[in-house]
């Protein structure tokens, strides 16, 4: 089975996105925090178009590699909205991975560590919730949740892990775009701060995603995200 990542990072730039559906909140309702730029994302815009890729890369592992439409090669068809993706963070260039095999407590830790996407580790579902307006993040390493740990202490505080079986408080998300970036960023409901990737941070927690910061500064909390295909 062949695989391939379509980028989804031109994807809000395209005039002709369907509006929000009746309820949603509309893009320009920004709340404090949230730097000028930043749109927030309703789920039906995350349904990849094909070809929306801008970018000359070749991001799945050797052997799994698909042309991306519009770049010269025969197009690879959209999945629907609920289709995995994968979380490539613009500080390092890396792919979150979930780590399933970490003792407790940091079992089912974000991190962004992977060269390639090589397969569920580096896969994750964004479910959209219509009464709330928020995503949740669920790792198919595990088939979990990803939460906000805002009980711990320390450099673990406000690790994301994939450790829930549902969906609550500590499991919603906000996906804001810049339109001028071409690139997301993650907020957290539970805390209401933006997603960073710990590219200081050494030992088992390096490249760690926290959500600890009230601002998007730069490429610690800058995100490209990619449908899986295949």
């Amino acid at each position: 089975m062949t695989s391939a990542l379509l980028s989804l990072s031109a994807l809000l730039t395209a005039s002709a996105l369907a509006a929000p559906s009746a309820g949603a909140a509309p893009h320009n309702d920004r709340p404090a925090g949230v730097p000028a730029g930043w749109e927030r994302v309703a789920g039906a815009d995350l349904t990849p178009i094909t070809g929306a890729s801008g970018r000359q890369q070749s991001p799945s592992a050797p052997g799994r590699q698909q042309p991306l439409s519009g770049s010269g090669g025969s197009a690879s068809a959209p999945a629907d909205e609920s289709g995995p993706l994968a979380i490539k963070s613009m500080r390092n260039g890396r792919f979150t991975a979930t780590e399933v095999n970490y003792a407790a407590p940091n079992t089912g830790a974000l991190r962004a560590r992977s060269t390639a996407v090589t397969g569920a580790w580096e896969s994750f579902a964004f479910e959209w919730d219509e009464a709330d307006q928020t995503f949740a993040i669920k790792s198919l390493a595990n088939n979990r949740y990803v939460a906000v740990e805002k009980n711990f202490t320390g450099q673990a505080q406000n690790t994301l892990r994939a450790r829930s079986t549902t969906a609550g408080g500590w499991e919603r998300f906000e996906i804001y775009h810049n339109e001028d970036l071409n690139l997301y960023a993650l907020r957290s409901t539970l805390n209401n701060l933006f997603v960073a990737m710990e590219n200081s941070y050494t030992g088992s927690l390096q490249y760690t995603l926290r959500a600890r910061s009230a601002d998007v500064t730069g490429s610690w909390e800058q995100f490209d995200l990619y449908n899986i295909v295949g």
